[in-house]
């Protein structure tokens, strides 16, 4: 499935997550074992921007994270070629987090991540979300598996 592209109907089949809390929109480019790239379209219509911050409304810095980790998630149930239903992935770490610019409403979020450790069912990503080809966000991110 090298350089296949996910829609949001594709991403059921690997995630468990729905709206509100699907943090991902497209996957653009999936190569199991190694890499993926996938981006969201934020909104202001997105329930968390009404507290943070009214007057200033930026996307939460866990939430670009949990983007990353939704992403990675993606790849690491098509990297054991395995289905939500039978599988999933949870967030079970992070390190050497960085937010390095604020992420706002008409901003599209594309991520990275690349597979670091795979070890069973317990993987280590390095992950990078960029606005506009600017950096926004690294972090290393270890996933769990587990069955549902």
């Amino acid at each position: 499935m090298s350089d296949s592209i996910l829609s949001m109907n594709d991403l059921f089949k690997y995630l468990p997550h729905r709206y509100p809390f699907l943090l991902v929109d497209r996957i653009t480019a999936l190569n199991p074992g190694e890499s993926i790239k996938g981006y969201k379209n934020v909104s202001i219509n997105e329930p968390f921007f009404s507290g943070h911050f009214p007057s200033y409304p930026i996307m939460p810095g866990v939430l670009i994270v949990e983007a990353m980790a939704q992403v990675s998630g993606v790849l690491a149930m098509a990297t054991k070629d395995q289905e939500a239903k039978d599988l999933i992935f949870y967030l079970a770490g992070t390190d050497n987090t960085r937010f390095k610019r604020p992420v706002v409403p008409g901003d599209r979020l594309d991520m990275e991540s690349e597979i670091l450790v795979e070890r069973r069912t317990v993987m280590k990503f390095a992950c990078r979300a960029y606005v506009d080809g600017e950096l926004a966000c690294t972090s290393d991110i270890l996933c769990a598996g587990r069955k549902p």
